[in-house]
């Protein structure tokens, strides 16, 4: 296929597409699937090899959140039944950070619910990170905290944070249909901040609210130029008691797909699989590893995942291998210029259930280019009861 051709062309070379080559990824056939995720693949191996980063989330203050993303189980007027707790301690947190390093995880991302931090917030959020450093020195720390103000992120980097995760999630056009208590420039105002205080900035999306094609292509480009190290890709989990609970718009071959077209946009860059994959990927999850170079160990915030052990033989038995705590993730020319989206940037989880690529909730944002609707598999949707605010070991 021509298009595969030149996009693989295109990869290598750290070019991106054009918005019709990736919509036109977006439009491929399910026959030929297979030959878009080897297509990517190649992208893939060439800047990351086989290797598979693993990442752990700790759910640091869960529920009650002001704000009203529609897709989140935290949200204001939420009935999702999760848990819901104030602060962990810095010891509780770096004990439930202490269980995903032991299974494997080289980044632990702290994530908590809330518009955006205080001062006293960065405070706590300093101690806790200074807490899972004096005890593994080479951790990689991702904070999450909403909607930063100025001087919280040169905070976060001196007490020792190494990234800063807020998602865009959708399209700029659409996003006033997702949330109403705070905008899109909001949320690239914050990535623009982490950026500028030699954060690593982390963004991401959420596919399955109902956007369409065009809509998942403009915020991957936007992404691109905002130039984050890393974008986690959600996929949406219809939990009860959020406003699109029956929003089920994704199949395994969709999922595939739109992880396909990040990496042909976002060549060299750490492509995440974050909330959702066990949900929609399902038995399809090892092919995602061919586009994707990192994901989540064990459960998200509030959402369970399959279990730790399984995420580890699905990698192995898959032909990947654990990426080491001494390697390095992103290829040597961005390492180092602690660029994002490819080498040539064209611009400079408020709520956030997509709080370093681990949203859970539901949401809209039009209809135009939807496939049909799956099949609901609400039995795959499992409210967190273990780990973090909770007695019970965690899932690592």
């Amino acid at each position: 296929m021509d298009l595969l051709n030149t996009l693989v062309d295109k990869g290598l070379r750290r070019e991106p597409p054009t918005r019709e080559e990736a919509l036109a990824v977006l439009a491929t056939s399910d026959d030929d699937l297979l030959d878009v995720v080897a297509a990517a693949g190649k992208v893939r191996r060439h800047w990351f090899g086989r290797r598979v980063k693993l990442n752990y989330l700790v759910n640091l203050k869960s529920g009650l959140c002001p704000e009203d993303c529609s897709y989140c189980s935290q949200r204001l007027g939420s009935k999702a039944d999760i848990l819901k707790y104030t602060w962990l301690k810095p010891d509780e947190a770096s004990q439930a950070a202490a269980a995903g390093l032991a299974g494997g995880a080289k980044r632990v991302c702290l994530v908590a619910s809330g518009r955006g931090p205080t001062d006293r917030d960065v405070d706590r959020v300093s101690e806790t990170i200074k807490a899972i450093k004096e005890q593994n020195e080479d951790v990689e720390v991702c904070a999450c905290l909403g909607l930063l103000s100025d001087g919280q992120a040169e905070r976060l980097r001196a007490a020792g944070a190494d990234a800063y995760n807020h998602n865009l999630n959708t399209s700029e056009s659409t996003y006033g249909d997702i949330t109403t208590t705070h905008t899109y420039a909001d949320r690239v105002d914050t990535v623009r901040k982490a950026h500028a205080a030699g954060l690593s900035a982390c963004s991401g999306l959420i596919a399955g609210m109902g956007e369409s094609d065009e809509d998942l292509v403009d915020v991957v480009f936007s992404l691109r130029a905002l130039d984050p190290d890393s974008v986690p890709v959600n996929f949406l989990i219809p939990f009860e008691g959020t406003p699109l609970a029956e929003e089920w718009n994704l199949t395994p071959q969709r999922c595939l797909r739109i992880l396909a077209m990040v990496r042909f946009v976002c060549p060299d860059v750490e492509v995440r699989i974050a909330g959702g994959r066990e949900v929609h990927l399902r038995s399809m999850q090892p092919l995602a590893l061919h586009l994707a170079n990192s994901i989540f160990l064990g459960d998200y915030l509030t959402s369970e995942g399959q279990a730790g052990k399984a995420d580890l033989d699905m990698i192995a038995d898959a032909g990947f291998e654990v990426e080491g705590a001494g390697e390095v993730t992103l290829p040597e020319h961005r390492a180092g210029a602690a660029h994002g989206c490819g080498s040539h940037a064209e611009a400079g989880c408020g709520s956030h259930e997509g709080g370093c690529g681990s949203h859970e909730g539901g949401g809209v944002c039009g209809t135009a280019g939807v496939p049909a609707a799956a099949e609901p598999r609400t039995d795959l949707v499992a409210v967190r009861r273990r780990g973090a605010g909770t007695d019970l070991a965690p899932n690592a």
